[in-house]
């Protein structure tokens, strides 16, 4: 099946607002791909080649339509580390090449699907540890605190600081020109985003933010003192006097250390954490999606593994998707891979013609966008969230945050990935399996339910459950839901049900067990209606077997058959229990309301569950021939053939009069003998509620009267119900609730109404 997902059409104003937000992103993009590069001990210029490939090569080989590429910085430490190991840059470049070579086969080979086993509560994890990482490492930039690269994301810094010791150290180190303009960045920002007006605009903030930084420093220049902006608090972009010297700053790979096995281990070292940062992110970004589009993560492996090769070939550091741009992609208002595009190829343009002038931006104003961006990934309402859904989901989100802002991205996403499997396992350690004591009808049967992973630590409960089934009893082993078993647990199983179970009297039903466990599925309860348990049965006991029924139909606790084992028992022969006379009414099925089985009842259905002769033969034949024990009559409330007839007789019309139908009468006109003329009169005046009420009694009192006329019209019935052989009973079911009232009636023989 392809991956490929159909791209919906892109809103009003779709490339434009994409030019823009791409605008935004190169504006972000571009002090982060020298800080990454500077945290790598990598040339500067190759963090500019990682991200132009990034944006202009794997945006258009993608298949994501708002995640960016570029340097990432959580491959800072990797890349640091190779660097060093490899002992050259360029001996690093070819690495780098492999490493994409080797993502190419992950992506032919559909290792995408790898993305899908990270939960969601570690996915908005990582969301929100990169905002709070976000406002951590940008409030020092925003007041011109600038010693750590604007591109360093991890808790220990370069500068033997970390996030926590480097926001004291701002305390006393703040740039007054770039405060100012770092701080009226982030209230312009806050004030854009909260005016209904600006956020329409089609200037984006960001841009203006660059503009006013821009114009602010050089005021301050003019001021000079303490207002003065350093160049080390300003972007600062290779420049390239010529387009000899531009060229001149690519590097290319060392071919001559391809027989060294540490390239190779690079190269894999570099697939593996390239490609699962990039599954990771592209799984956050397509959450951060307004329209909520699936990217396929093959097809991305692919692109950056293309978008690698280019990087190793031409001098840049490796790409990945990366969140904080993807983010800030999303917040411009991006609908498609244009915006991804058209960054990388500002980022071109501007460091081969516009260096000189992109170095005149303080870089506070630019920390400002990534400190709102970041205030929007940590939202405090999804804290609320996670919280409000309990532990099992808030731990790992909370874990996952609190691991990725001390460690690094990877690090902590495991550490979640890890908190998520312990829930996992304790909760199948504490909660197993659920057993319950169902009432069938050849008896009670223990239902052992087992959980989803049934590992060795369930082996002790399961072992316990199955101790506690009394001799002589049935237990039905329920692996329906079980995706893995602990072979031990299987030996467990395997061995009650062939020799432990047998030995002390219990009969083991087993259901759900696949092929390759060696344990067919097998019933050994009777399920359905016998020949046995009809003779041997009672008609008071055939009535409680009905209630029984509906108060698990009520309460959601509907008995496991199997359909198919009951169709093939029955196609010899049925022996019925009972012979529900029900209405038509699709709200009112007998056989689940009842929680029944295939050949337990006969169930006959006619609007208004009025009798006639032909549906008295039809009960006659139930009890008479077929065996059956009980008779039901049931009405409903809310009964569209009773309500009829009170209008129709109500309006004093016939029902052909009314419909047309030339039969309805013959139904409606049973119903409409238990009017009074005074009741008619009234009608027309209750409210509402108060006729629906009047309805259903009436309802009431048609299924009494149609009990009565059981009695009455068919001596065969009334006999054996005199003899004890049956019961006669009437019920009410309400369609709203579920509820069934089982009516009184004093002329039917002792236990009918119990």
């Amino acid at each position: 099946m392809a991956e490929n997902t159909p791209t919906p059409p892109p809103p009003p104003g779709g490339p434009a607002r994409d030019l823009t937000a791409g605008l935004v992103v190169f504006l972000v993009a571009l002090p982060l791909c020298l800080g990454i590069a500077l945290a790598s001990n990598a040339p500067l210029f190759a963090g500019l080649i990682a991200g132009i490939v990034g944006g202009v090569l794997v945006g258009l080989l993608s298949g994501s339509h708002t995640s960016v590429s570029g340097p990432a910085a959580g491959l800072t430490a990797v890349v640091a580390a190779q660097i060093a190991k490899l002992g050259s840059f360029e001996a690093f470049l070819l690495a780098v090449t492999l490493a994409g070579v080797i993502q190419i086969v992950l992506g032919l080979a559909r290792c995408g699907f790898l993305a899908a086993f990270f939960p969601s509560s570690v996915i908005k994890g990582l969301l929100a540890a990169i905002g709070v990482i976000l406002i951590l490492k940008q409030i020092p930039h925003v007041v011109g605190h600038d010693p750590d690269p604007e591109g360093d994301m991890a808790f220990q810094q370069p500068d033997q600081q970390n996030t926590f010791t480097e926001l004291i150290q701002t305390v006393g180190d703040v740039q007054l020109g770039a405060a100012v303009i770092g701080v009226l960045s982030v209230a312009l920002l806050v004030f854009w985003d909260r005016s209904k007006r600006l956020k329409k605009s089609p200037v984006p903030a960001p841009l203006v933010i660059v503009l006013l930084g821009v114009a602010l420093s050089l005021l301050f220049r003019e001021f000079g003192g303490v207002w003065l902006i350093e160049p080390s608090h300003l972007v600062q972009v290779p420049v390239a006097n010529s387009a000899s010297e531009f060229f001149g700053l690519l590097r290319s790979p060392d071919f001559t250390q391809w027989a060294k096995p540490a390239i190779y281990m690079a190269a894999l070292t570099l697939a593996a954490v390239a490609s699962l940062e990039t599954l990771l992110n592209l799984e956050a970004v397509d959450r951060l999606d307004p329209r909520q589009r699936t990217s396929p993560p093959s097809r991305e492996l692919v692109a950056q593994g293309a978008g690698n090769i280019v990087c190793g070939l031409v001098g840049g550091l490796p790409v990945t998707s990366v969140i904080v741009r993807s983010s800030v992609n999303i917040n411009a208002g991006a609908s498609t891979k244009l915006s991804a595009v058209f960054h990388g190829l500002l980022l071109l343009g501007s460091v081969a013609l516009l260096a000189a002038w992109l170095n005149q931006i303080p870089l506070s104003c630019l920390a400002a966008i990534l400190l709102v961006t970041g205030f929007k990934l940590a939202s405090p309402k999804l804290f609320w969230r996670m919280w409000s859904e309990g532990r099992s989901q808030f731990l790992p989100f909370v874990t996952t945050v609190l691991a990725i802002v001390l460690t690094d991205l990877l690090v902590g996403v495991l550490i979640g990935l890890g908190v998520s499997i312990m829930f996992i396992l304790w909760s199948n350690a504490r909660r197993p399996l659920r057993i319950i004591v169902e009432k069938h009808l050849g008896g009670e049967v223990v239902h052992i339910e087992l959980a989803n992973q049934v590992s060795f630590l369930n082996r002790v409960a399961i072992a316990n459950a199955l101790d506690a089934v009394p001799a002589g009893g049935h237990v039905l082993i329920d692996a329906t839901g079980t995706d893995y078993f602990d072979p031990d647990v299987l030996d467990l199983i395997r061995d009650f049900a062939e020799q432990t179970g047998p030995a002390r009297g219990v009969a083991v039903s087993l259901v759900g067990f696949r092929e390759r466990y060696r344990l067919d599925d097998r019933t050994q309860y009777v399920d359905y209606s016998t020949r046995e348990l009809q003779e041997a049965i009672a008609p008071a006991q055939v009535l409680q077997i009905l209630k029984d029924g509906h108060e698990r139909f009520r309460t959601g606790r509907r008995l496991s058959r199997d359909l198919g084992r009951q169709v093939l028992a029955t196609a010899g022969g049925q022996h019925p229990l009972a012979v529900v006379l029900g209405c038509i009414d699709s709200r009112s099925p007998a056989e689940l309301i009842f929680d029944l089985g295939v050949g337990d009842i006969f169930s006959t259905r006619v609007a208004g569950n009025v009798t006639s002769r032909k549906i008295l033969g039809s009960i006659e034949y139930g009890c008479a021939v077929a065996g059956a024990k009980l008779v039901v009559v049931m009405g409903h409330t809310r009964c569209g053939a009773v309500g009829a007839a009170v209008d129709l007789a109500c309006a004093g019309r016939t029902a052909a009069e009314a419909t047309g139908c030339q039969h309805i009468d013959h139904i409606v006109g049973d119903v409409q003998k238990l009017l009074a003329v005074p009741e008619c009169r009234a009608v027309p005046h209750l409210q509402p509620a108060e006729k629906q009420a009047f309805v259903d009694d009436v309802a009431k009192r048609n299924v009494r009267r149609e009990v009565e006329n059981i009695r009455t019209e068919s001596r065969m019935l009334a006999d054996l119900e005199r003899a004890g052989r049956i019961l006669i009973v009437g019920a009410l079911y309400d369609v709203a609730t579920g509820d069934i009232e089982f009516l009184s009636d004093a002329n039917a023989p002792a236990g009918a109404n119990s």
